[in-house]
């Protein structure tokens, strides 16, 4: 029998950082993937998507050159080597990641675990008499005292008559494999994903259809900044149809179903036709392998946790994707460290401050985000008030203010990014003038969010945000000048 100190389900983000982390505090860890190391973020999501994207770009801007005075003649690009580049890329951190783990001597086994049942304490053996799990994997027996799940998630596939075993229809793995780029597409969902194969497909010159049932594209970003995508998206050729649902899917056709009216309006068609359908609505908890865990508690088809990532099992525990809160990485890897450290007892304990999550979407240009957006203050304080203490202040807008600036009141913004206005967003709390939310549309604005994270995290105030100094000329500067 193998014992050691936690034993991990999954090598994605939250396993590896949890088996790292333990390791490094000097205790007996044992990891199992059945894939590769590095979970979907890395191999078939984040890294994949951007290296892609970022090939896309080069090729976007060498044919938009002369924007900025330079003239390149007959610019093309080899998808398949764009391809061959991502492969590398994605090798070469997944390597990274195992030989972080064998520096720290973490025990990585390559092979599908399965909970086996809580072992009865032995108390000659555990002091306290503390519950240990068994699992097995690859017909080896192994015992652990802490458990983590961290299962990740899987492409959620929707009910949709003819989705199924269909040639013609992919998910996101399914597109990020593929040896060659579809001659048009049709994208069913213009959530985070979609819409960044959408900016992929359309910077090389692939004809693009985003289907969105909800009203808007991106429904949990900033609705005034999500209209800036829109708008030069539809401008540039893509077309978006939202409030616009798949009735079914017959080969390469795609049926829909719309309100009579909008349809009028926008004089939509009933069906249309591409090369390849791309369905990307969302993923759903994997809860392959646990089914030992009796008594599990669940909450919307995935596995409820406290504030320390812990279920309602003794010493069991579960971070990122299969906790159904915020699927992004960097999520997973902060649960994953706030885990270890509950069970590792140190003190003070750590609570993940889930107001002050980043979410970047890699379109052509940029989404940033964090903390609240204008509708959801704007929900909040209706929902505290009430109509009756709502109409006594005055309206919501007594409760809050929102200040907004074009990203070209940034020098650098200005001179890299010719013909884009882009806009910075931010809402504050009018009583205490704290930040609880910053939204942008621009790049990089990928690469300084997390400044306006730190403030939110810290529930700065304008005037505290007031003496934070930004390097000059940089596009960060924008934070500064819309206080």
């Amino acid at each position: 029998m193998n014992r050691y100190f936690l034993a991990v389900i999954g090598g994605g983000p939250a396993g590896y950082t949890a088996a790292e982390k333990a390791s490094k505090a000097g205790k007996e860890v044992v990891l199992f993937e059945q894939n590769a190391l590095g979970g979907t973020c890395l191999n078939v999501g984040c890294i994949p998507t951007k290296s892609l994207l970022f090939g896309a770009k080069q090729y976007y801007n060498a044919t938009h050159a002369q924007r900025y005075g330079v003239t390149a003649e007959n610019v093309t690009f080899d998808f398949a080597a764009m391809q061959k580049r991502k492969t590398i890329v994605v090798r070469k951190l997944v390597a990274g990641i195992k030989q972080r783990l064998n520096n720290e001597h973490c025990t990585v086994v390559n092979g599908a675990a399965s909970v086996l049942a809580p072992l009865a304490p032995s108390l000659e053996e555990r002091a306290g008499g503390e519950v240990c799990w068994g699992l097995e994997c690859n017909g080896e027996t192994y015992e652990a005292e802490n458990l983590m799940i961290c299962t990740g998630s899987t492409n959620f596939v929707p009910p949709i008559p003819g989705i199924k075993d269909n040639p013609a229809v992919w998910d996101s793995t399914d597109a990020l494999a593929a040896a060659e780029l579809p001659k048009s597409v049709i994208i069913v969902g213009g959530g985070v994903i979609g819409m960044e194969f959408a900016t992929l497909y359309h910077e090389l010159g692939v004809p693009v259809t985003v289907i969105e049932a909800l009203p808007t594209i991106l429904p949990n970003l900033d609705r005034e900044v999500v209209d800036v995508l829109t708008d030069k998206y539809r401008k540039a050729g893509i077309n978006i149809l939202t409030n616009t649902k798949v009735e079914s899917i017959e080969g390469n056709t795609v049926k829909l179903s719309t309100s009579e009216l909008l349809s009028t309006l926008n004089s939509q068609p009933s069906t249309i036709s591409a090369e390849r359908i791309l369905v990307s609505v969302g993923r759903r908890a994997n809860l392959q392998g646990l089914e030992a865990l009796e008594g599990l508690e669940m909450e919307r088809g995935a596995v409820k946790v406290d504030e320390f990532c812990k279920t309602n099992l003794p010493n069991v525990y579960a971070c990122g994707d299969v906790t159904g809160k915020i699927m992004l990485a960097h999520v997973a890897s902060r649960q994953a460290e706030v885990a270890v450290g509950r069970m590792l007892k140190q003190i003070p304990l750590q609570r993940i401050a889930y107001n002050a999550i980043p979410s970047v979407v890699y379109t052509n240009p940029e989404i940033a985000a964090v903390g609240l957006t204008e509708q959801q203050v704007r929900d909040f304080y209706t929902e505290m008030e009430g109509a009756a203490g709502i109409e006594k202040a005055g309206g919501v807008e007594a409760f809050y203010e929102v200040r907004k600036l074009p990203m070209t009141f940034s020098g650098r913004f200005m001179a890299e990014n010719e013909g884009e206005t882009g806009l910075c967003k931010m809402i504050v709390e009018k009583r205490n003038k704290t930040i609880v939310g910053v939204h942008c549309i621009g790049n990089p604005s990928s690469e300084f969010i997390a400044a306006a994270s730190f403030a939110v995290r810290n529930g700065y105030t304008v005037a505290e945000m007031e003496q934070v100094v930004f390097p000059h000329p940089t596009v960060s500067e924008i934070l500064h000048e819309i206080l």
